[in-house]
């Protein structure tokens, strides 16, 4: 298990401009493949109730896709991206801090099929 965590709540530093990768999706690869990653406290606690955990987040690196960007989120601009590992697809919600070069592992889930197209990558709209 990585050994540093950071709390969502001890990072309450706002940039007083956004800087947003050029690539997100390869910032996001590279800060994996290097092992910049900061898990979050939601994610750790999270990865103990569900199927996924940090070796799936690791190992499918190479199947990353963006799929949703969040350039506003509160602390950092954010990503949701789908990932997949032995047949499994999975999101995986990723902050990108170009300043600390280093990308922070939010959440990761199984997405309800209710909820997203056939191929888990766009939302279903709500009637």
């Amino acid at each position: 298990m990585p050994s540093i965590f950071i709390p969502l709540t001890h990072y309450n530093r706002v940039l007083d401009q956004r800087i947003v990768p050029k690539d997100p999706l390869a910032f996001i690869q590279s800060c994996v493949r290097r092992k910049q990653i900061r898990w979050t406290y939601h994610a750790t606690m999270r990865f103990r109730q569900r199927v996924i955990g940090f070796e799936a987040v690791l190992d499918s690196v190479d199947s990353y896709e963006v799929i949703e960007e969040y350039s506003e989120d509160k602390y950092l601009p954010s990503y949701l991206i789908r990932a997949g590992q032995e047949g499994s697809i999975f999101h995986i919600h990723a902050a990108a801090d170009l300043e600390g070069d280093n990308v922070r592992i939010v959440t990761a889930y199984v997405p309800n099929p209710q909820e997203w197209d056939t191929e888990l990558r766009t939302r279903r709209m709500v009637e």
